[in-house]
């Protein structure tokens, strides 16, 4: 047996397993891409920071509309916090439900949600150090 077809059998078994994931693991926190879906999270925290940062200089306000309805109800730092753990979770737990049939695409929307909001995070924090703040 050569060296490539040990590679694809592995991977094969590899991408079988993710498959064969139960409901029953994640309830018992054997979550599939787990590196994935702590990446999402922490760049989405960096989100969190600099949207704080950003509206605690009194220089910028939410553009979101829902944003700013979380921001009204329940006040700067609980109204954002509410806001983006609740997009958080929907995503996690979304990708979380496809993985078990389908980890690549699980994998691709934690990813893709990943390289979304670094962007916006670059973007806030260009407009931050533009404003001289």
């Amino acid at each position: 047996m050569n060296q490539d077809s040990e590679n694809a059998d592995a991977v094969s078994e590899e991408g079988e397993h993710e498959a064969e994931r139960s409901w029953s693991d994640l309830l018992i926190g054997h979550l599939p891409l787990e590196a994935e879906t702590a990446m999402f999270i922490l760049v989405n925290v960096l989100d969190f920071l600099m949207t704080y940062l950003l509206l605690s200089t009194g220089k910028f306000r939410e553009s979101n509309p829902i944003a700013e309805f979380f921001l009204h109800r329940w006040g700067p730092v609980q109204g954002m916090l509410y806001f983006k753990l609740s997009l958080v979770v929907v995503v996690c737990v979304i990708a979380q439900i496809i993985a078990l049939k389908k980890p690549a695409t699980a994998r691709w929307l934690l990813n893709f949600g990943t390289v979304i909001v670094v962007g916006v995070v670059v973007y806030s924090l260009t407009i931050f150090l533009r404003a001289g703040t």
